[in-house]
């Protein structure tokens, strides 16, 4: 017992943890200058105290309470909206409003070009037969589908578009072969195809034919994160291959173009949803295991895919619920699970949106809702589901069950030799990027002067400049972090409401009150990943307190790095390609304000709060992806009169056009290179006297 009780020296005056407790215990004083003691507790005789040394991260849920928040707000502009709609003329203009927005997200959409269809080869069976079919979207992008065409039947006969969820062999997976084959034998022609990245479409194989990715959601990822620099979309390249599925399907003499279906589970229902909104042609959908409400999986710290979030439609006011909207008031069913993790409230309240616009519009019963009460997949309940719902809207069946079906291998459906469409020297999806990149460099040229800072400040979607120096907070210091200096303060400055960026003061005596005045200049870090750990251990920090003693000295964590590093989504998720940093990243864009945009905010009101405590220059510093928004704060800042950024991104240009790179979303700017890139930001600091350790490319030696 007397070893948990050891006296520790704090201050001159040696106390027991037990006797500090009692005299806390004692009125509110002593609880508030008992906690400030123990948060600054020094080492012991033998240097030891292991817990002192572990990461700093006093609000790990910041960033969740702002982008909840943000989302929220979103979602009750959108109710606002929807409660205003009295008759079915509301609702008529609700709804083509509602398709004008989806394309301002998803859109332009590519010229169609020529298909180029091919079969190379057919499956012939019972009751139907499976031609292999491969065709264009656009030049040189090859699409692998299975057409499933029913025998006996009297022709044309209904036609579906089937959209494959995240299986690692695309249309051949048990569950998608089931639904495409269950179609058949009821009297639909069906096309099912592969998404890319899945199936016979992989868009980085390996000499074995294997992704060097990862299948599925990692190419997703890859190849979607790297295209927002130059202004694409994955969801609309993933919406324009069902567009031109479609295209495929009404070239068929057997296909009747007055019944025309989509459905499609998980990451197929994502797709049946986008398609929904984004396609007018269709007669009913039936998206399964997807539609639910973006604040739900907020709320619920579910990461998804690059294509399941649609740039700015958050800040549009729109809802997946709406992309079923724009085809009111055609018949269409949500398919949802009892136990999925795409929660089974939120596609109640998305029914329950639809379900009032399709009464307003004369048509009620053509809303459904089918609750399975299994997991996520699209088991026979669901798929019956479907059947007995397009069954009503075709009249082709009267089926409600589905039919006994057969199972086939993977390479009996194949559509190219191998199984990958890089045999038949199909384009892969980079390359594009690579190639828009190319082309938007040579049209833009340099930028410079005003006309770069205004780029600039409309591509990061900064909020409009705030009078005066932003609200913050003085934490409780902790003790033994073994900083160059012995002393420093800490500052939660609140950049904007719900957002905070943490500040570290370092000094050589002990001070727990506002920033002291006197020093006319400061020098600013902007961290990598962590103030705490690189104020242990990175050189550059060392070297600047060196080089100007005089300066006060500052670092600074931007939102989600260092103290607010979030602990969302899964467990140490923070630098998983699906995990928190990614999370917020994403909802950012679909919010149309940035993560690079937020976080140059985080520097920009920095500066101001700098400038409110006498620091009249500030030599701005920074690391890694803290050199990004750093870079933009030093243009836009006039108290930036220095700048130092070590180991910063050598140009977006680099990122895509390369097939491999290593940033994360949170560090690319949407649209960048439609307008400028880092290189005519690098040239304009050079009046800041600008300097560059160690720049790194697309391939960061860490990643």
């Amino acid at each position: 017992m007397m070893k948990t009780n050891r006296t520790r020296a704090i201050g001159c005056r040696g106390i027991s943890r037990r006797e500090l407790l009692e005299i806390a215990g004692r009125d509110a004083l002593g609880f508030a200058l008992g906690g400030w003691l123990l948060a600054n507790e020094v080492h012991a005789a033998d240097g030891s105290n292991k817990k002192a040394l572990e990461p700093l991260n006093r609000f790990p849920r910041m960033v969740q309470r702002y982008f909840v928040d943000r989302v929220r707000q979103a979602e009750q502009a959108g109710a606002k909206v929807r409660a205003a709609l009295k008759t079915k003329a509301d609702a008529e203009a609700y709804v083509k409003t509602v398709q004008e927005k989806i394309l301002a997200s998803f859109g332009p959409f590519p010229e169609k070009t020529p298909l180029k269809p091919r079969i190379t080869g057919v499956v012939d069976r019972d009751a139907y037969k499976i031609e292999k079919v491969i065709f264009e979207s656009r030049p040189g992008f090859l699409v692998t589908g299975n057409l499933y065409i029913p025998k006996g039947r009297k022709f044309p006969l209904p036609g579906v578009v089937g959209t494959c969820g995240h299986s690692s062999n695309g249309k051949c997976a048990k569950a998608y072969q089931s639904f495409a084959q269950g179609l058949a034998r009821l009297g639909y022609v069906v096309l099912i195809f592969d998404p890319l990245g899945q199936g016979e479409r992989l868009q980085y194989p390996d000499a074995n034919l294997k992704s060097k990715i990862g299948v599925g959601v990692r190419e997703h990822l890859y190849a979607g994160n790297q295209q927002f620099l130059v202004g694409e979309f994955l969801g609309t390249w993933r919406g324009w291959d069902g567009i031109r599925a479609l295209d495929y399907l009404l070239t068929r003499e057997e296909v009747d173009p007055k019944h025309l279906g989509v459905t499609g589970n998980s990451g197929g229902g994502t797709m049946t949803t986008w398609l929904c909104g984004i396609e007018q042609r269709w007669t009913m959908a039936a998206p399964a295991c997807f539609v639910t409400t973006f604040r739900r999986n907020m709320e619920n710290e579910l990461p998804a895919d690059t294509e399941q979030c649609p740039p700015k439609i958050l800040a549009l006011g729109l809802d997946h619920a709406d992309f079923l909207a724009a085809m009111a008031p055609k018949p269409v069913i949500i398919l949802a699970k009892e136990k999925d993790y795409f929660d089974a409230r939120g596609s109640e309240e998305a029914y329950a949106r639809l379900k009032r616009l399709y009464k307003l519009l004369g048509a009620e019963d053509n809303i459904g809702l089918f609750i399975g009460p299994t997991h996520h997949g699209y088991s026979q309940e669901n798929r019956e589901a479907m059947y007995r719902w397009f069954n009503r809207v075709t009249g082709i069946s009267d089926a409600t069950t589905e039919p006994e079906l057969t199972i086939e291998k993977d390479e009996t459906l194949w559509c190219t030799p191998r199984g990958q469409v890089v045999d038949l020297k199909s384009r892969p999806i980079y390359s594009y990027t690579k190639a828009k990149s190319e082309s938007l460099a040579k049209r833009r040229g340099q930028v410079a002067g005003d006309d770069l800072r205004q780029a600039v400040r409309e591509t990061l979607k900064l909020p409009a400049p705030k009078p005066g120096a932003p609200e913050y907070r003085i934490l409780r210091a902790f003790g033994g972090r073994k900083y160059p200096k012995r002393y420093f303060a800490t500052y939660a400055v609140e950049t904007e409401p719900k957002a905070l960026a943490l500040v570290y003061l370092l000094l050589d005596e002990r001070h727990c009150s506002r920033p002291p005045r006197g020093k006319d200049r400061a020098v600013l870090y902007v961290s990598d990943r962590s103030s705490d750990a690189e104020l242990r251990d990175e050189p550059l920090i060392k070297e600047l307190i060196e080089a100007e003693p005089e300066s006060a000295f500052y670092t600074c964590d931007v939102r989600g790095i260092g103290e607010s590093q979030p602990n969302t989504c899964n467990r140490n998720s923070f630098l998983s390609a699906y995990g928190s940093d990614f999370f917020y990243a994403s909802h950012a864009i679909m919010l149309d304000y940035p993560y690079v945009g937020q976080r140059t905010f985080d520097i920009l009101r920095v500066a101001d709060w700098l400038k409110s405590h006498g620091h009249k220059q500030v030599h701005l510093s920074a690391k890694g992806w803290g050199a990004i928004p750093a870079t933009f704060a030093a243009l836009l800042s006039d108290g930036v009169v220095q700048v130092t950024l070590k180991n910063g991104l050598t140009s977006y240009s680099d990122i895509a056009q390369s097939e491999n790179y290593g940033w994360p979303l949170s560090s690319l700017l949407p649209h960048v290179l439609e307008k400028f890139d880092l290189p005519d930001c690098y040239r304009a600091l050079k009046g800041k006297k600008l300097r560059q350790i160690d720049p790194w490319g697309a391939e960061p030696p860490t990643a």
